[in-house]
């Protein structure tokens, strides 16, 4: 066995798993959708894996919205949106 985190990650197959249904989604849209069908986990880790799966082809950036609102941190958000790649 080799060193270092394996390759794999049940995580992101859940992910795909999402993707597959619902086609394109943005990050919290993903995480919202992940807690209601498997285990919690973090937003964080979900942010995590889906750079993550952008960096090795299994998911791509569709594209980048900036919405308006009031939020707690201002007035605008950046929201990606993301769908399964290549592999």
């Amino acid at each position: 066995m080799g060193r270092g985190r394996p390759p794999g990650s049940i995580v992101r197959e859940r992910i795909v798993a999402i993707l597959t249904n619902v086609k394109k989604a943005y990050g919290y849209q993903i995480h919202k959708l992940y807690l209601e069908k498997f285990p919690p986990t973090t937003l964080e880790n979900v942010y995590y894996h889906l750079r993550q799966g952008v960096k090795i082809g299994l998911f791509k950036v569709v594209s980048v919205k900036t919405e308006k609102g009031r939020y707690s941190w201002g007035d605008k958000v950046e929201k990606r949106y993301y769908s399964l790649g290549k592999t």
